[in-house]
């Protein structure tokens, strides 16, 4: 099945058709598979292609919390006293797998406000600018989703 999508992408970004070109596009997708395969690249904890069709209502929710950060954030900053509450607080993502944790860790910090810095043992360590969006962070509304769309 990869090799096919990979195939059609080459045919449809090349435009070549001519014999020798399509034996070498055909050749270079099957290197390619060959080298994904020898590095490991498709083991299924890191291969996180078959979560796709799981996460779409996650990242839908992401999407809504990104705009209503950026605005928030922007409010902030814009106003004249800033006010700003600096903290790093810990989040456990423990009970998530490596691929899990990837995908937390990213999604806090695509959120404006905040910042995953580090993961030690499943603990995210996370700075956030404002007491609200620590409070958000810890209410678990994102670990819930989450977690909601890796069993789904």
């Amino acid at each position: 099945m990869t090799l096919l999508v990979l195939a059609a992408a080459w045919l449809l970004w090349s435009g070549l058709y001519k014999p020798l070109l399509l034996g070498l596009g055909l050749f270079s997708c099957l290197l390619v598979l060959v080298v994904a395969q020898r590095t490991g690249f498709f083991q299924r904890d890191a291969f996180s292609l078959h979560l796709t069709s799981r996460l779409m209502l996650y990242w839908a929710w992401l999407l809504k919390e990104l705009v209503k950060s950026n605005l928030a954030i922007a409010r902030i900053v814009l106003s004249p006293s800033l006010s700003i509450q600096p903290q790093v607080v810990k989040v456990d993502a423990s009970h998530f797998d490596r691929v899990g944790q990837a995908i937390l860790g990213n999604s806090i910090t695509l959120t404006p406000g905040t910042l995953t810095m580090d993961t030690i043992d499943g603990q995210l360590t996370v700075h956030c600018l404002t007491d609200a969006t620590a409070a958000d962070l810890l209410g678990g509304e994102m670990i819930r989703r989450l977690a909601a769309a890796m069993r789904a």
